[in-house]
């Protein structure tokens, strides 16, 4: 028996799936959060999803938005069922508005956004997170912005989106098929301030989580932690 090959197609490409062990992806339902998650698989990565839940500053539409995006990652994955956790982001965030200057509320955002992916990773013994940021791409994701966000942080975070502009990103999420998901109808994130700091400082984001509990927010993150599959 002989096989005649009269084309080639291109494939995706990349490493074989898990070969580089676990990440977890940080997965928020834009265009940009699905499409870091699908590189860092082509890269040998096996992905453990999570959503942050920013209700009551957001509402169900943000959610399902998500949980479609992560479905179309599973199709990229058809041997092995994602592991998707969801923690509640709301307490959070009120806790910012209600005692912190809001102009940082974005870069302590992400910060406990890493501390319960932190708890994540050690359940699931991955080695890293995954986020969707863009240099410059908006006004919260500012190198200095980024290193205020990171700064203390134990674990490695990447940020495989970084050197990208919109258009690449859309781009791509055409092809690998988040991008219908992504631009369905949601809530956008109602914390966001009119004027968000662009030149956070570490020590000024130092000094405003000394004004809220951060144990305690991320205590009860881990508590009412959600793990399902989907």
């Amino acid at each position: 028996m002989a096989y005649v090959f009269t084309e080639s197609v291109k494939g995706a490409g990349g490493l074989p799936m898990g070969t580089q062990g676990k990440m977890v992806a940080l997965i928020s339902g834009g265009i940009d959060s699905p499409v870091a998650a699908w590189l860092m698989m082509k890269r040998g990565c096996e992905i453990v999803p999570l959503y942050l839940n920013n209700e009551p500053f957001s509402d169900e539409t943000t959610r399902e938005r998500a949980m479609q995006c992560i479905d179309v990652l599973q199709k990229w994955s058809p041997q092995k069922k994602f592991t998707v956790y969801e923690a509640p982001h709301g307490e959070n965030l009120l806790a910012f508005l209600s005692n912190c200057d809001n102009r940082l509320n974005c870069v302590l955002c992400r910060r406990m956004m890493y501390r319960i992916a932190s708890e994540v990773l050690k359940l699931e013994s991955a080695h890293g997170i995954i986020t969707g940021s863009s240099l410059g791409q908006v006004a919260s994701q500012t190198s200095q912005n980024m290193l205020a966000e990171m700064y203390g942080m134990e674990y490695p975070i990447y940020h495989p989106l970084i050197g990208l502009d919109k258009l690449e990103i859309t781009d791509i999420a055409r092809k690998i098929g988040t991008f219908e998901p992504s631009t369905k109808p949601a809530t956008c994130c109602m914390a966001v301030p009119e004027y968000p700091s662009t030149a956070a400082k570490p020590q000024e984001v130092i000094e405003a989580e000394k004004l809220i509990d951060v144990p305690s927010l991320t205590g009860s993150m881990v508590k009412n932690l959600k793990k399902f599959t989907r």
